[in-house]
């Protein structure tokens, strides 16, 4: 068998980091770490090939050198999948669909073959034997959350890692809390799964023997979701390894905010060289943390908890939600106030959507409020139910939120409050000295598009610079970096709200 495995493109959003890709001479973001693993749970003999569209063409001739189609993704890569579909259709080479996409919406695409939904531990065994036997049915589906204690190291052959700024390994699958707009418990269950500390060690032993010297995302739902097994067997051995070969890798991941509880671990997984989380904040009012069941985030200092966790060694990414029906008319305030006075420069704030199968989706459905479908792209204004706050004041309010705390005034002010509480631990360092021709390359990019050429901010710019410089000269690479990330949050922002900054 020829098998090609399709990755769809991403839209522009937040998340996309792609007007940022450019300072660093990268074309996207993360690997399709889910097709490259589908890619080793195919039978050996078979040859195969990637294209991830993010990073390169999908022509024709690919699609008509397979037997089959394999195409995966997320719902916000919906209407490119939708396009790829279309055209293997029209070059009549059959499509295979899995992953959470598919897994969420297998009724809203036409031109499937066949379906191998839910965990592919499962699914796609089923699919193998049929096709053995010439009895392929349409889909394959199953609720059973397999032990993923079996499943294979991805196949990174497939892929030119150089493409990439982050390669990718996944530890453990669910989440021990149930919020009610997280699909995450319907797709992947409360009881985290986790691989053994021997896989976590081979993943990363190949990327290391590929060649890779860079970040690794470790993309598990809540890392913390099994702390025991986190503190007595995974981060020490990830500690050790990393060790013997002197800290190849800069690690970050998911975790929800009680980690600020527990100072052993963040200690233990700065010691491991992780420096930087993504948290789900949602937001500072407490009711609407109650509605939508973040029981973990109330009842205690948020900006206490992320300075915290800032203060033992780790950069805060954010998660901030707005439209909640418990919003009252000033949450837009709060929450720029929130975001300022946290110094979680990468803030990702959007609006609140219902995805298919998730409590909150039913509750909208009884409640009949959904509208239309959800774009899995939470930036770009739209909503598929009707908020409780009017939707222009909702619309209108979220617009102010993106460009007040991405204008060069607050954004270059909140670096500086990070900053102030930054206390890295991690053995990764980077100077002037060890700086490499890219990242030179990055900053004289940088300086040019944010300290030259536009009309605003170019002062705050350069006053950030001097700032660092004299008070914390070495986070002068973290204050490049996040530069850079404001230039990408500008240029989405404008693209979406006409805005000028």
């Amino acid at each position: 068998m020829r098998i090609l495995l399709v990755y769809p493109k991403y839209p522009n959003t937040f998340w996309s980091f792609k007007h940022a890709l450019s300072f660093i001479s990268k074309k996207a973001a993360f690997p399709p770490l889910g097709l490259l693993t589908v890619a080793s749970m195919l039978p050996e003999a078979w040859e195969k090939k990637l294209i991830d569209m993010n990073v390169n063409r999908l022509s024709d001739k690919d699609i008509e050198w397979a037997d089959y189609v394999f195409i995966s993704g997320m719902v916000v890569q919906r209407q490119s999948a939708k396009e790829v579909i279309k055209k293997c259709n029209k070059l009549k080479t059959k499509v295979v669909a899995g992953g959470p996409l598919f897994t969420e919406e297998p009724d809203e695409f036409e031109g499937i073959d066949h379906y191998v939904l839910n965990e592919g531990e499962v699914t796609l065994p089923m699919f193998l034997a049929d096709l053995e036997t010439g009895t392929l049915k349409p889909r394959y589906t199953s609720m059973i959350k397999p032990d993923i204690s079996s499943t294979p190291i991805p196949m990174w052959d497939l892929l030119d890692i150089q493409n990439y700024v982050s390669m990718s390994i996944q530890y453990s699958r669910g989440c021990p809390f149930d919020c009610e707009f997280c699909d995450i418990t319907v797709l992947n269950g409360r009881i985290p799964r986790t691989k053994t500390k021997e896989q976590v060690l081979a993943e990363l032993e190949t990327l290391y023997k590929r060649g890779w010297r860079d970040n690794v995302f470790v993309v598990d739902d809540n890392f913390i979701g099994n702390k025991r097994k986190l503190k007595s067997e995974i981060i020490p051995a990830i500690t050790r390894w990393m060790l013997e070969r002197n800290f190849p890798f800069s690690l970050f991941t998911e975790v929800s905010i009680n980690l600020a509880d527990d100072e052993v671990l963040m200690d233990m997984m700065a010691k491991a060289n992780f420096n930087t989380v993504f948290i789900g904040i949602e937001s500072p009012n407490e009711d609407s943390l109650l509605e939508c069941g973040k029981s973990h985030n109330r009842n205690r200092d948020l900006i206490d908890s992320v300075h915290k966790i800032q203060n033992h060694g780790f950069q805060v990414h954010g998660g901030f939600i707005l439209g909640f029906d418990s919003d009252p008319q000033s949450i837009f305030d709060i929450q720029i106030d929130f975001i300022q006075r946290s110094g979680i420069v990468t803030a990702m704030v959007g609006l609140l959507n219902a995805p298919v199968s998730t409590k909150l989706y039913k509750r909208l459905e009884k409640e009949n409020r959904l509208i239309e479908n959800f774009s899995g792209d939470n930036t770009d204004f739209s909503m598929n139910f009707v908020p409780k706050m009017k939707h222009e004041e909702l619309v209108e309010g979220y617009k102010r939120v993106l460009q007040t705390i991405y204008g060069h005034s607050n954004y270059y002010d909140r670096i500086i409050t990070f900053i102030k509480e930054y206390q890295p631990k991690g053995k990764t360092k980077v100077t002037l000295s060890t700086f490499k021709w890219s990242n030179w390359r990055a900053f004289f990019k940088l300086a040019w598009n944010v300290g030259v050429k536009p009309k605003e901010g170019k002062k705050m710019f350069w006053d950030l610079l001097g700032w660092t410089l004299i008070k914390k000269p070495g986070a002068m690479f973290l204050a490049v970096m996040l530069s850079i990330y404001g230039y990408h949050f500008r240029k989405v922002v404008a693209d979406y709200s006409q805005t000028v900054f």
